[in-house]
């Protein structure tokens, strides 16, 4: 589904920046994957390089087989719309909007019809239970339906893989669970491929698995396995190895 060849990012300047150094990562499809690590450590960049929003220095990033960084604008962006999905932890909807024009704002640029808009608007807030606040604007209704009607737009258009960085960022721990498990279940009931970035720990462990990286380079993967429970606390140990502020390295037991 995903493949990353000797990725490299360098940022030119005065004094050239190198973010990422010869990445080399593969995501299967239906794969559920967290990236971690210290405050500038790559992460972001590593989300921008897959989704096209920067381009690596050396080497490629495959999405089915195919380099998206080789096409051009109009067919760039028509490519992000139809294959990619992204939940951002501002949300990045538009307040002049009711939740549900903001949701299907995808399918409109495709010029879908209105009815096949609605219907898929409908079913995926009943799965996400927001249907009763698709009559709303952005302003009216919490954080935590926010980032949910952000996962259905997410969502909307059926995408092959959906970038998450740090959904949960913005919400308290409750909304921050909502949302996990929202991913969750879209991730098993679609079979779509996740890729999540976060700094907690408790984001993370609902995923497969959690790639780590430092300085630009990958550092350690750990596999979910059977026990949630050490599952949460390799993680905790992994990013305490790495070193980090008190921002990056969370305690807090999963509940």
């Amino acid at each position: 589904m995903l493949q990353m060849k000797q990725v490299s990012k360098v940022y030119e300047g005065k004094v050239p920046v190198r973010a990422l150094s010869d990445i080399n990562l593969e995501v299967e499809r239906g794969d559920f994957v967290s990236i971690m690590g210290p405050s500038g450590s790559g992460k972001t960049t590593l989300l921008n390089t897959i989704s096209t929003i920067d381009e690596p220095t050396t080497g490629e990033v495959l999405i089915d087989g195919n380099n998206p960084h080789q096409l051009n604008q109009n067919e760039l962006a028509k490519f992000r719309r139809r294959q990619l999905g992204f939940v951002f932890q501002d949300f990045n909807l538009l307040h002049t909007l009711t939740v549900e024009e903001n949701i299907v704002l995808p399918l409109t640029l495709d010029n879908k019809p209105v009815k096949e808009m609605k219907e898929k608007a409908k079913k995926l807030a009943e799965t996400l239970g927001i249907q009763e606040i698709l009559p709303k604007r952005i302003y009216e209704i919490s954080g935590g339906q926010t980032q949910r009607a952000a996962v259905a737009r997410a969502m909307i258009h059926e995408p092959k893989l959906v970038l998450a960085d740090e959904p949960t960022g913005n919400l308290d721990s409750k909304a921050s669970k909502d949302v996990m498990e929202m991913l969750t279940l879209m991730n098993e009931q679609q079979n779509t491929t996740l890729l999540l970035v976060t700094h907690e720990p408790q984001a993370a462990m609902y995923s497969d698995r959690v790639i780590f990286i430092r300085d630009g380079k990958l550092y350690s993967e750990i596999h979910r396995g059977d026990n949630q429970k050490v599952y949460f606390q390799k993680i905790i140990d992994t990013l305490a190895l790495m070193g980090g502020d008190d921002y990056d390295i969370q305690t807090i037991r999963p509940q």
